[in-house]
């Protein structure tokens, strides 16, 4: 197939051109010449490798949390019209045996495959966290950081697991990221109240990422920098949960002109209301309240998202002075470095899994591609 008059999204500049895709895999960018029948005119449309989303608990009336091929299924099926390819199906603060359950089904279907999105592995939210900082995590289900705990959470399913997030102040987390980072694992800080030397002690000890910046870590005070002070003054990642509910657009035009767009992945954090009516829904077995594109527990946290990942990218585009090529790079390239996956995702290169998106000025999304067939 050929899809013709595009303006291919690159990691560094936006062209016209045209991409011949064969066998799932993106074969040629602007072939000389070409015999296929099936060509699309996509008439100035950009095209942009798919986003991927590496912290989302649900969508489509669907969580993670309820362990079955149906709920990650759907929600598979879900973000991939909003343009989001690949993710990593998030866990929450829950008994070991409800992760383990869901664990079991992400395994399942990372081998077999979904309807919509690649399952790329899991990503563990908890249940090592400080409660001081619990957000929308249940209280009843944290547990203090230790390798043995660890190792009960994820036996069997080794080979799954991306990421992992961890308050780092509390006793055994250093020891915990040091094991953890060892073996491949992005070690994720976030639900902490971590002073700023706790934080870079954490970082030496390998942790190499924090968790949906400014929400649920302290803040950055001008005698007390904080978590959010050293993900600022080091060279970990980050992620945003760009809704402008979460984080003001001014705090998030900060954090990607001091983290720069290499080190910072847009996230979505949504819950089961994502792509859903207004009502009542839950998360890690509390209540959620949804109204106005805002999730909230009945004391009033916010409780995740209803964002998806083509509104995050449109936020920033509107709401910053960013290229939207690297604003598209925060939402894919990135993602897929983050899951290691990045020698066959999340750019436009000859090679490369034909997962790609076409979306107009306005990042309304128009046809979505998975390994070269149209969702």
């Amino acid at each position: 197939m050929i899809i013709k008059n595009c303006n291919i999204i690159y990691l560094d500049k936006i062209e016209q051109g045209s991409i011949l895709i064969e066998n799932g895999k993106i074969k040629e960018i602007n072939p000389s010449k070409y015999y296929d029948e099936d060509v699309l005119d996509a008439n100035g449309l950009y095209i942009s490798p798919g986003f991927i989303d590496v912290h989302i608990h649900g969508a489509g009336g669907y969580d993670t949390m309820d362990g079955t091929s149906e709920a990650i299924n759907t929600i598979s099926k879900t973000i991939a019209k909003h343009g989001t390819t690949s993710f990593t199906p998030t866990t929450m603060t829950v008994s070991i045996e409800d992760i383990r359950k869901s664990l079991s089904v992400i395994k399942n279907l990372k081998k077999s495959g979904c309807d919509g999105a690649h399952v790329l592995g899991v990503n563990l939210e908890g249940p090592f966290i400080n409660q001081s900082a619990i957000g929308a995590q249940n209280p009843k289900y944290i547990l203090p950081p230790s390798i043995s705990t660890y190792k009960d959470i994820i036996k069997d399913y080794e080979d799954i697991i991306i990421s992992i997030t961890l308050a780092p102040e509390i006793d055994g987390a250093k020891e915990l990221i040091k094991y953890i980072s060892d073996t491949g694992v992005v070690c994720s800080l976030g639900h902490t109240d971590a002073t700023y030397e706790e934080m870079i002690e954490a970082i030496k000890c390998g942790a190499s990422h924090s968790t949906h910046l400014y929400n649920r870590m302290s803040p950055l005070n001008h005698r007390d920098p904080g978590a959010v002070g050293a993900t600022f003054d080091s060279n970990i990642t980050t992620e945003t949960i760009s809704d402008g509910i979460h984080v003001s657009d001014v705090a998030l035009r900060i954090a990607y002109k001091q983290k720069g767009t290499d080190n910072v992945l847009l996230i979505s954090d949504a819950m089961m209301a994502c792509c859903m009516p207004n009502g009542e829904y839950s998360l890690g077995g509390q209540k959620v309240i949804v109204n106005n594109e805002e999730a909230r527990l009945e004391n009033g946290a916010l409780a995740g998202s209803v964002l998806t990942l083509d509104k995050a990218v449109k936020n920033v585009y509107k709401n910053s002075n960013l290229p939207l090529h690297e604003i598209v790079k925060m939402a894919s390239f990135n993602g897929a470095k983050h899951c290691k996956v990045d020698n066959y995702k999340g750019q436009i290169k000859e090679g490369y899994d034909a997962d790609l998106i076409l979306f107009d000025d306005d990042i309304n999304i128009k046809k979505v591609f998975i390994l070269g067939k149209e969702l």
